[in-house]
């Protein structure tokens, strides 16, 4: 079973109002990011909440994904990550995509898909050389992710481990929106 996690818990402190609403192109930014995971070839789908948990499901259409509550959301990105694993408990791979990069290609989550195999416990997508999301986590991960503590997101256990980059390259843009100026950059 491949699992997909939509992370999405933050207080946006640097955008300065829930991010997961602000509009682009007519819908919430967050509904982006859940629409490219329902074409994507995965079994399950969550999007782990925190902050304006109550409002974020009012207004955002979840295009299937089963809304995940962090309650310890303000403890760090490991608490929203450890909130989608533990949802997800019995997945093979868990593919893993941020709530705030809008352009994100289903296409691009399809080819990190189809690299896994022997040799890597991770794959991650790459746009021009840069590492990205989608981000596929192999259940052999698991343990050492749900030990994270704080701030610490997975990349800190991706330095440790065998990690096979796919290019990406034309398949969207990893774009993350964390401030209105970002995100004014990508209406225009």
């Amino acid at each position: 079973m491949i699992g997909a996690l939509v992370l999405a818990a933050g207080a946006a402190r640097r955008y300065g109002s829930p991010k997961q609403l602000a509009e682009l192109d007519g819908r919430p930014l967050l509904e982006h990011a859940l629409e490219a995971v329902a074409a994507a070839p995965v079994d399950r789908r969550v999007v782990v909440l925190g902050a304006g948990a109550e409002g974020i499901l009012a207004r955002v259409r979840l295009h299937g994904a089963e809304p995940v509550l962090c309650p310890d959301w303000e403890d760090g990105q490991a608490a929203s990550l450890q909130a989608g694993l533990r949802a997800l408990e019995g997945a093979d791979a868990v593919v893993v995509v941020l709530g705030d990069q809008p352009l994100l290609s289903p296409r691009a989550i399809v080819l990190v898909l189809a690299e896994r195999g022997p040799g890597a416990e991770a794959l991650r997508a790459t746009y021009a050389g840069v590492t990205g999301h989608p981000i596929v986590l192999e259940r052999s991960l698991f343990p050492r992710l749900l030990a994270l503590r704080g701030d610490a997101g997975a990349r800190d256990v991706l330095r440790e481990v065998a990690v096979r980059d796919v290019p990406c390259d034309g398949l969207g843009r990893p774009d993350d929106v964390d401030t209105p100026e970002q995100l004014e950059v990508l209406r225009s």
